[in-house]
């Protein structure tokens, strides 16, 4: 397990997307409801920062071209992104947000109720 530290839980506004840089990743993190997700920043179609981005529900709107993903799954839901944004298992424990950076959150899709394309 390759598991990084990445804030507290209390540095994630909900509903607002939170840039964090750790090691060589840069992440969007989201705190949406009760749950938390982590996503590569970088938009897939071209040069938009995710973190920049508008969030509705649990989709996140690139600044970009305004193509934009699932955060649960990094599934693209609306054109003319394409490629699925890499996402990263998040857990919480003692109040501070870790993820596992050779898993992605798509594996834990299916508790979701949450449809995920490999």
């Amino acid at each position: 397990m390759s598991r990084l530290f990445l804030c507290d839980v209390t540095e994630i506004a909900p509903g607002t997307p939170t840039k964090i840089e750790v090691e060589d990743l840069v992440l969007a993190v989201f705190k949406i409801e009760d749950a938390i997700y982590a996503i590569d920043d970088q938009c897939t179609h071209g040069p938009g920062s995710l973190s920049e981005g508008e969030l509705d529900g649990h989709y996140i709107e690139c600044d970009f071209h305004q193509g934009g993903f699932d955060v649960r799954t990094g599934e693209p839901v609306v054109p003319p992104c394409m490629i699925p944004i890499r996402t990263y298992e998040v857990t919480v424990e003692n109040g501070q947000v870790f993820i596992d950076r050779e898993r992605p959150a798509v594996a834990c899709a299916n508790k979701l109720g949450v449809e995920a394309h490999a």
